[in-house]
């Protein structure tokens, strides 16, 4: 795997994601049509600690994995060369075996991990982890699918 350094300019420069959404802080290392590690350092700071939990913050397992679908967006955008001023977008298609191993509070640092496993067209399919120092947090294989935004509003006036 070759090292690479993109910084969270560079990361904006390939996602559409935004604050309070973005969720990936640095990509430390990529290998084409492979593999793809990056970096989220989880503050107090983060909007969702206010209501989980107030007296034991604890980040939600449904934004570990958004974090590691973003990490696959980079992967796919890397790969592809898809830009995000082209429209289109990388939608979240299927998450299976989801599993949560540790919480993850603040001060910790979650290193992302994935792997494309296989891509058909516009489907990909990888296999992802997240990890704190030694310790895995979450795993999941997660599909996504590459559709620009107008394509189902069309289908569904075209339906109606």
């Amino acid at each position: 795997m070759s090292q690479i350094n993109l910084d969270i300019r560079a990361i904006m420069g390939l996602l559409t994601h935004r604050s309070p959404f973005l969720l990936v802080d640095r990509v430390i290392a990529y290998e084409k049509q492979k593999t793809l590690t990056a970096i989220k350092n989880v503050t107090y700071n983060e909007p969702y600690f206010t209501g989980h939990f107030p007296l034991v913050p604890t980040m939600p397992g449904v934004l570990m994995l958004e974090a590691l679908a973003q990490t696959c967006g980079l992967l796919a955008v890397l790969d592809s060369g898809i830009r995000p001023d082209s429209g289109y977008l990388l939608y979240f298609a299927g998450v299976d075996g989801a599993r949560f191993k540790r919480p993850v509070v603040p001060g910790d640092q979650l290193t992302l991990h994935v792997e494309l496993d296989k891509q058909k067209r516009h489907v990909w399919r990888f296999k992802t982890s997240a990890r704190v120092g030694e310790e895995l947090a979450c795993e999941a294989v997660l599909t996504c699918v590459l559709k620009h935004p107008d394509e189902g509003r069309a289908a569904a006036e075209a339906s109606a």
